[in-house]
């Protein structure tokens, strides 16, 4: 394949990206983030501002770099298939990244759970600790979950038809969905009995509750910038990366909340 590039023949399929500030702020900016977010938590920052002003550069940062990938992609005409497909495998790689993150978190938990010690009062959930009911809240935003995956499926079929106005109220949908399974997570931590202090109960139910109530604010914003794109024109049914990453990591989020559900709120109560 070729192309013209500044004048020249391009004689391969690559998108060669030019000089960008925002690979390096963003990479300065998760590290101020790390250490305001440690020293905080230690107690040598008696505050949150620098923690907020390191996330606000995080979120500043990204947001103009990936507002370049889209400019790249749908208006320069850049990324071509080798380079569709080179995203797509770069984010199965991060999604099997993440998949082992919670694997690590569950092992944590069965490690306590399956011979809890005499510290524990020999018992799981530990003596003094009353779990969360699994046919409660958590039941609920186990529907929602499997909701939002409906109708998220329902946008991917009408994408690639190129219905345009379906796949559009099936973002809408999905992300309100989303949201509202945010808000009822928090509602239970707000109203539950127990915190992450609370020895290795408390450690790991929120590490992982919490750890997947991060990735779905991230889906929230994900969702919404899909459906902004998908308002704009920006999606074809033939060129649509961003929108199978979406719908992929909505689906990656769901498998993984069924598998909280079932052990953490069914078994481990």
């Amino acid at each position: 394949m070729t192309n013209k590039v500044r004048g020249h023949i391009q004689l391969h399929p690559f998108h060669l990206v030019g000089p960008s500030p925002w690979p390096i702020l963003v990479s300065f900016s998760l590290l101020s983030l790390a250490l305001s977010l440690g020293l905080t938590s230690h107690g040598y920052i008696g505050n949150l501002y620098a923690l907020f002003l390191s996330l606000l550069t995080v979120l500043y940062g990204m947001t103009l770099w990936f507002k370049d990938i889209i400019a790249e992609s749908t208006y320069l005409g850049d990324h071509t298939i080798a380079v569709k497909r080179g995203i797509n495998y770069g984010f199965l790689l991060f999604v099997v990244s993440e998949i082992l993150i919670f694997a690590s978190l569950f092992w944590a938990f069965f490690h306590s759970a399956l011979n809890p010690t005499i510290e524990l009062g020999m018992a799981w959930p530990p003596a003094g600790i009353e779990a969360i009911s699994p046919a409660e809240l958590p039941l609920l935003n186990t529907i929602i979950l499997l909701a939002s995956g409906v109708t998220i499926t329902y946008a991917h079929h009408a994408l690639i038809n190129g219905d345009r106005t379906n796949t559009l109220y099936g973002f809408i949908y999905s992300t309100l969905l989303i949201t509202l399974f945010v808000v009822c997570q928090f509602l239970e931590y707000k109203f539950s009995s127990f915190t992450l202090s609370d020895g290795v109960y408390g450690s790991t139910f929120y590490s992982l509750t919490g750890l997947h109530g991060l990735h779905m604010i991230m889906l929230i914003f994900m969702l919404a910038v899909c459906t902004w794109r998908i308002y704009n024109y920006d999606f074809t049914n033939t060129s649509h990366v961003g929108a199978e990453t979406t719908i992929l990591y909505l689906h990656v989020l769901d498998v993984i909340w069924l598998f909280i559900y079932i052990i953490v709120y069914w078994w481990g109560s």
